[in-house]
């Protein structure tokens, strides 16, 4: 690993960022409805285990930032480009499914998608279109499976 530059510049930011979405997690939970009238405690409201996630990564994005910020603070060397070309499209590929699939196509065909999509862009180039491509349904079929089975038939979870 580096002492610094592109690995402490992006220790710093993904640090900074994954503490604001876990402040966002955890304000999320906390204005969630508590059942307080129905005889839920502390332990049963629904924003419980979400906050606990929310809290864990705003306390491991301040340890990735702190060690971004004590590499950087060691380092003089020249700052890389912010964003890069796969970053972007991860960012393309996860709004077009919560924006465009989740609410609007059943679960399992939106899931599968993006699975799909998600491992065909970002496989490796050493293999043939068709062995890609083969990949990534099979990991989009078995994942998706997966999921729903888990959700719906042992958390009794129905997804959208």
């Amino acid at each position: 690993m580096e002492s610094g530059g592109r690995t402490a510049r992006s220790d710093l930011l993904g640090g900074a960022g994954w503490i604001v979405f876990g402040a966002a997690i955890v304000a999320a939970a906390l204005r969630m409805d508590r059942f307080e009238a129905m005889g839920a405690t502390l332990y049963t409201m629904p924003g419980f285990v979400p906050a606990i996630f929310g809290s864990a990564l705003v306390m491991l994005g301040a340890v990735l930032a702190l060690r971004g910020w004590r590499r950087r603070a060691a380092s003089q060397e020249a700052e890389p480009k912010m964003l890069n070309r796969r970053v972007v499209l991860m960012f393309v590929l996860s709004l077009v499914y919560t924006i465009g699939f989740i609410g609007r196509t059943p679960f399992w065909l939106g899931t599968a998608l993006y699975i799909a999509a998600f491992i065909f862009l970002f496989t490796d180039d050493t293999r043939t279109l068709p062995r890609r491509a083969a990949l990534a349904a099979t990991v989009a079929v078995l994942t998706t499976a997966t999921v729903v089975g888990v959700f719906e038939q042992i958390f009794l979870v129905r997804l959208p």
